[in-house]
Formats: structure tokens, C-alpha cells, sequence
């Protein structure tokens, strides 16, 4: 439960634990405190999520959109509040 899902260009979290290869719900809107990398993100930043590092980062080359962060995360800060989608 909480777990990113990415299926194709969509971002979500599962609100229940899904088994493998199993079907299960994501919520594909709303707020929730998602795992960062080390740099510090500002409130209104878009973000994406990096599938590999399975974290929020800045940078758009290579992952896929999540939405925008709600409130500063300073650097270190092991979570940003991302609110999802456009």
C-alpha cells in the first residue's frame, strides 16, 4: 500500500497492496508523500518519477510526469508532497 504505479504515461499509488500480475486500483489524482532524491524541490516544481531510482526528481529526460510538488522539500528530506496528475 502507497507503492508508485506507473502504467504507461500514467502515474499513480496504490491505496492497497496489489499481488503480481494481479489487477488492483490506483489513485490517479490527489496528494500524497512520495520518496525523493537528495535535491531540494520547491512548492509549484513539476516532477517526475524516475521508474529506476523509484523516486520524485526535476529532471524530464528519461522518467515520466507525476505531477507538481505542493510544498518545499529541502535537500535530504527523504519525501516531497506531490499532488498528481496535470
Amino acid at each position: 500500500a502507497g507503492d508508485v504505479v506507473v502504467v504507461g504515461s500514467i502515474v499513480g499509488v496504490a491505496p492497497r497492496a496489489i499481488a503480481a500480475n494481479a489487477l488492483g486500483a490506483i489513485q490517479i489524482e490527489g496528494v500524497f508523500d512520495i520518496a525523493k532524491d537528495g535535491n531540494e524541490i520547491t512548492a509549484g516544481a513539476a516532477v517526475y518519477y524516475d521508474e529506476s531510482e523509484s523516486e520524485i526528481v526535476t529532471t524530464a529526460s528519461g522518467n515520466v510526469f507525476c505531477g507538481h510538488a505542493i510544498a518545499l522539500a529541502a535537500a535530504g528530506a527523504a519525501t516531497v508532497r506531490v499532488k498528481l496528475g496535470r
